[in-house]
């Protein structure tokens, strides 16, 4: 805590990569790398219970109402004990509930499990992400999009190993391997976690939402940012399997794609903010998603699907930190505030639009799906002018 004082008193940066910022990295990574298993595992999952679609997307739908629950939960234990025990809970709880759901037996009980998953999911990456912002007042230094990338990086580990992993050792041991692996990342990361200081009074404040529409327009961008990226990782692999004939071991390499070019350009997100500004960054990441998924929507063969995915996580990739960085600065409001607003709006898109993509989809087909969502970017076009609150951050 000390080395947190004097550096937010003398304003003067630190290294690049502190041990501060190693562990809440690995935080990211850990957290992507679970979800980035279990999207691989859709398919096995919906096969194994014997559902259709719709049913599916009702599972999705319960997967996100835990992490909306969870995560308003968590934001006031992190008020009340701080972010660094909130988020060392929730991993530890987090790690082997891919296993557990891999154990159950039918539909009621795998509905619970997806509610516990998706809850855990979703109260970790509120944690993770109240310390990055900890660190960041730490540093001095921009960190929220290096952040993300290792989530994203998380998430290519994920799934680009889940599905050959199923294939050649089965559904179990792969469960198994990502528990190992995930408690492996925490015990690393443990002793270098951020211990910050409780904010009981912002806990206080959350009780009364903003009145001024800047955080919620905020928030929309982060919704419309957050929507096709949950498309891509709960139906991407069903969409290559089902109707473009591809194999269990390629229809991973869907949300693989996405997740490896979303991580790279993340790691250059904030470079490339300091250079082009926050708001020209998002209009041009936003055009580039939305040529991506169109050209994944209208493929003719998983391939090029898989290469239009890739070409939206381009985009995608710093359209979120964007946003999460304009509503944690956003003038007259406490960064707490307006953070709250853009996550719980932005993964509300993220978690519960899938379930409504999945009705949809049981009579429309995916293809159509992935070809019109591009349409939520035009509206991130139009309020990308308020993107220019993420700079400030970095002018204080």
């Amino acid at each position: 805590m000390d080395q947190y004082s004097d550096s937010a008193r003398t304003g003067i940066r630190q290294g690049y990569m502190t041990r501060n910022r190693l562990a809440v990295s690995l935080l990211f990574l850990m957290n992507g790398f679970v979800t980035g298993s279990w999207a691989p595992k859709i398919p096995e999952f919906k096969d194994r219970l014997g559902i259709g679609e719709s049913v599916l997307g009702l599972l999705i739908l319960v997967f996100g109402v835990g992490s909306l629950v969870l995560m308003p939960i968590a934001g006031g234990f992190i008020a009340r004990f701080g972010s660094e025990k909130v988020a060392k809970l929730t991993a530890i709880i987090l790690s082997p509930l891919l296993l557990l759901l891999t154990l159950l037996p039918n539909v009621w009980t795998a509905a619970a499990g997806l509610f516990l998953l998706g809850g855990f999911v979703g109260a970790m990456d509120v944690a993770m992400n109240a310390n990055a912002v900890e660190v960041e007042k730490s540093m001095r230094r921009a960190i929220m999009s290096s952040c993300h990338a290792y989530w994203s990086l998380g998430g290519l580990i994920g799934a680009g190993t889940g599905g050959f992993l199923m294939a050649r050792v089965g559904v179990l041991p792969h469960a198994v391997a990502v528990t190992l692996l995930c408690l492996a990342i925490l015990a690393v990361a443990w002793p270098m976690v951020l211990a910050d200081k409780p904010h009981p009074a912002a806990a206080r404040e959350k009780l009364s939402l903003p009145m001024t529409p800047l955080p919620w327009l905020i928030g929309l961008m982060a919704l419309f940012s957050m929507v096709p990226e949950g498309a891509v990782l709960d139906w991407g692999a069903l969409y290559l399997r089902n109707e473009l004939g591809a194999s269990i071991e390629l229809s991973g390499f869907g949300f693989a794609a996405f997740s490896a070019t979303m991580a790279t350009m993340r790691f250059a997100g904030d470079h490339v903010r300091d250079r082009l500004g926050a708001k020209r960054t998002l209009r041009i990441c936003t055009m580039t998603a939305l040529v991506g998924l169109v050209l994944a929507g209208l493929a003719p063969n998983a391939a090029l699907a898989i290469l239009g995915f890739a070409i939206a996580g381009i985009g995608i990739s710093n359209m979120v930190p964007i946003a999460f960085s304009a509503a944690g600065n956003m003038p007259g409001l406490q960064p707490g505030i307006g953070l709250a607003v853009a996550t719980t709006m932005g993964y509300s898109g993220m978690l519960f639009a899938p379930s409504l993509i999945g009705l949809i989809a049981e009579h429309s087909g995916f293809a159509v799906i992935f070809t019109f969502i591009p349409v939520l970017f035009v509206v991130v076009l139009l309020l990308s002018q308020h993107a220019c609150h993420a700079d400030h951050g970095r002018e204080q």
